[in-house]
């Protein structure tokens, strides 16, 4: 006969309340969490994907506040303190992921990137999620603890725990931020080494005949944070990922380019592009470098896969995405019930929450600010109530699974996008109804509401299941929910308010403002109401010139240029095509000056959903090859999504990726076991690297904005003139693969390092 199990004892009784919720480990975790959230952002727009920020805070956290109590002789802090500091911490990265996901596609409907449109989605999508989750963590957190593992919440717990004992150091963190911002910005701001190691699997002979894998290019881009993601995944996902990296530019790319040879007209979606000097047609397949194949065809096919991928494994965990919404409703029910049950009883500290009168107002009041706020398009119309309306049926249907499949599977395998195609789809196939039927008109506007609504959807999911982590860590610990909660909701204010800048920023930095192959079309002047200057580029010192900006969204008939960004000048004469970083096809500015841009591998198929069902215009034979190829991987026992991404993202974003895999697996081997998890040296050693190399590039990306300071930093002078087996030093391969194979080396040594005793 088995015993009850025993009641949960936190490692603070609630009978003690030592000091928590106070001005410095909040003021230090929303610091971090812009930190973590501009490196998750980073992240995002780079790879499509991020990893949990938690427990790298929480062992910062430690050690900050310890080397501030040994420096000024100032009082320790409490555990519970250094949990509200991870706790404030974690949310910059949840929000920087809803935000990167969705909000970039604005520049692909036809809209800018407006700070205020961001800062209003990522606050009030932020918001909603903390406030959804407040009535499910007792369903979630306490009922069903010892049956949800929560492993990030748990691993977070454990770190804080050691820390209060003396047994946990941020060591190895600060070690790889070092580490990683060092190489990082020698890399991109002193140009002492290039970023990508390519080695073309093909040649021409004088004769004009290509020998080898025509089109085929194997190429790495050798970047500190992609080798920190790749090892904290581990082996098996970074090999599915370059799987699909391979099969797409490997296998697909060189099969078009070898059957499009012979092919004498453009091959849809591919249109004819004649350059006016030489006279080649660069819409023919066979005048197309790998690059334009991705372009033209690849993307369209891995949309359709990441696609299919996402819905798949929300459809997998459909189980518990109904037990997780019944459970919600349940606990909202019993909580009334015993509200209304008479006596009051004393709650334990360690139990008290915000009162479901905040929880339940202030869902309100969020969704009415959305459709005050004109920035976001929603507004006071149909199409606007419709969306208030999915915003809190569909948020709180997916802030419930988040925050189950997050104690399940861990925040960094939540499958939020899979959550945020399903409601794009769901909500662009009503707004079509609606619109066939005449109830509301379908233009641009609507697709800006649609993307609000999937966005606001996001970033609630992201957050929601954040928020369900770090209550999970409070639970183990001791912690006053209520306190948690009042610190992460400080915590999303702060990050989203950033995240929008720095998106700006960065997109900015990588923006390109070319002359070269400009549409003639005269433009009609006075009906552009927005203006814009040239901010970034080689013309920014000598054109200073107001011009009209016409903004043509991907897939808008009757427009007067092909999609993009147009400065108009006074006699309606297209002057500029302003290429953006995120999912721009500019890699260079006209001077032959690199950029850095950001291929946002999950953006673009928001765009593809809205601008497919709404203007029932997409390729979609290439984006049904994709879903075949999603659900042929899903036949043979091998997961779809990560699969899916590989085959999106260029084959030198997942090769790196993969590395890391390997030198995980290498670590595993020579240890004769595997690396301890989320607390590892290695795990935490790649950490900072991530953090570490993507805070670089982003200091990188503000200098854009400083030319003679990035000038000066510049140290290509250096190594002017040296060649590497009659290769110049800045085109050769070897310099960069020294510097990484250093990053690789130090990330061995560490990881296969046996704890002591």
């Amino acid at each position: 006969m088995s015993s009850a199990p025993a009641p949960h004892q936190p490692f603070v009784p609630p009978d003690q309340s030592p000091p928590e919720l106070t001005w410095a480990p909040v003021a230090v975790g929303s610091l971090l969490g812009i930190v973590f959230g501009a490196s998750s952002l980073y992240l995002v727009l780079k790879v499509g994907l991020t990893v949990s920020a938690s427990i790298p805070v929480a062992v910062m956290a430690i050690t900050l506040f310890r080397g501030f109590s040994k420096a000024f002789g100032l009082r320790r802090a409490t555990i519970l303190e250094n949990n509200v500091v991870q706790t404030a911490g974690s949310a910059g990265e949840s929000i920087a992921f809803g935000v990167g996901l969705t909000m970039p596609a604005l520049l692909l409907l036809g809209f800018d990137i407006d700070v205020v449109r961001v800062m209003t989605v990522g606050v009030l999508g932020g918001l909603l999620g903390i406030l959804m989750m407040i009535p499910l963590r007792r369903a979630f957190v306490v009922k069903q603890h010892g049956t949800l593992a929560y492993p990030e919440g748990t691993a977070c717990a454990d770190v804080l725990i050691a820390g209060e004992k003396g047994g946990a150091t941020a060591r190895m963190v600060f070690l790889g931020f070092g580490i990683g911002f060092a190489y990082q910005f020698l890399m991109l701001v002193g140009h002492l080494w290039k970023e990508v190691a390519a080695k073309a699997l093909y040649t021409t002979t004088a004769a004009g005949k290509t020998v080898g894998l025509k089109a085929g290019v194997l190429a790495a881009e050798l970047s500190a944070p992609l080798l920190g993601v790749g090892y904290i995944i581990g082996p098996r996902i970074g090999g599915i990922m370059v799987g699909g990296g391979v099969l797409a530019y490997l296998a697909l790319v060189p099969a078009i380019a070898y059957f499009g040879e012979g092919v004498d007209k453009p091959v849809a979606p591919a249109v004819s592009k004649v350059d006016e000097k030489t006279g080649v047609d660069k819409g023919l397949i066979k005048h197309m470098s790998p690059k334009d194949i991705r372009d033209n065809y690849i993307l369209y096919i891995g949309a359709g896969a990441v696609a299919a991928g996402g819905i798949i494994s929300m459809l997998k965990a459909m189980p518990v995405i109904v037990g997780s919404v019944a459970a919600g409703f349940r606990d909202l029910k019993a909580e009334r019930a015993a509200a209304r049950g008479g006596t009051a009883v004393a709650v334990p500290r360690t139990e008290r929450d915000l009162s479901m009168t905040v929880v339940l107002f202030g869902s309100i009041g969020m969704v009415m600010a959305l459709a005050l706020a004109p920035a976001v398009g929603l507004g006071f119309t149909p199409a606007g109530f419709l969306g208030a309306i999915m915003i809190l049926v569909f948020g709180f249907l997916f802030v419930t699974v988040s925050s189950r499949l997050t104690g399940e599977i861990g925040s960094s395998s939540n499958p939020i996008s899979g959550m945020t195609v399903a409601t794009l789809l769901l909500t662009c196939l009503l707004l079509l109804i609606l619109g066939e039927a005449g109830v509301i008109p379908l233009g641009k506007e609507t697709k800006l509401a649609a993307l609000t609504v999937a966005a606001v959807v996001c970033i609630a999911s992201s957050n929601g299941g954040t928020t369900s982590q770090a209550l999970k860590t409070g639970y183990l610990v001791g912690a006053t929910p209520r306190s948690q909660q009042y610190a992460i909701l400080i915590g999303s204010l702060t990050s989203a308010l950033v995240v929008g800048v720095t998106l700006l920023w960065l997109n900015q930095a990588g923006t390109v403002y070319t002359k070269k192959d400009l549409p003639t079309t005269r433009i009609d002047v006075a009906a552009l109401t927005v203006t814009d200057t040239v901010r970034s580029g080689q013309y920014a010192a000598e054109d200073s010139t107001v011009y009209k900006v016409l903004n043509v969204g991907e897939s808008e008939t009757g427009a007067p240029a092909p999609a993009g960004r147009y400065l108009v000048n006074a006699d309606g004469v297209i002057a500029y095509r302003v290429d953006p970083a995120v999912n721009g096809t500019l890699e260079e500015q006209d001077n032959g000056n690199k950029v850095n841009k950001f291929d946002a591998p999950k953006t673009r198929l928001m765009s593809l959903i809205i601008n497919g069902i709404l203007d029932q215009k997409l390729p979609w034979e290439l984006v049904l090859i994709g879903v075949l190829i999603a659900v042929t991987l899903e036949l043979a026992g091998v997961p779809a999504l990560p699969f899916a991404v590989g085959v999106y993202l260029p084959l030198s974003a997942s090769t790196p990726i993969f590395i890391g895999g390997l030198v995980r697996w290498l670590v595993d081997t020579l240890r004769k076991a595997p690396d301890e998890g989320d607390t590892s040296p290695g795990v935490l050693l790649s950490s900072g690297y991530i953090a570490g190399g993507s805070i670089a590039a982003l200091v990188a990306a503000f200098l854009e904005f400083a030319p003679n300071v990035l000038k000066a930093l510049n140290l290509e002078h250096l190594v002017e003139g040296v060649s590497v087996g009659g290769t110049p030093w800045a085109e050769s391969n070897l310099p960069v693969l020294t510097a990484f194979g250093l990053l690789v080396a130090v990330l061995v040594a560490v990881g296969a390092r046996r704890p002591r005793g």
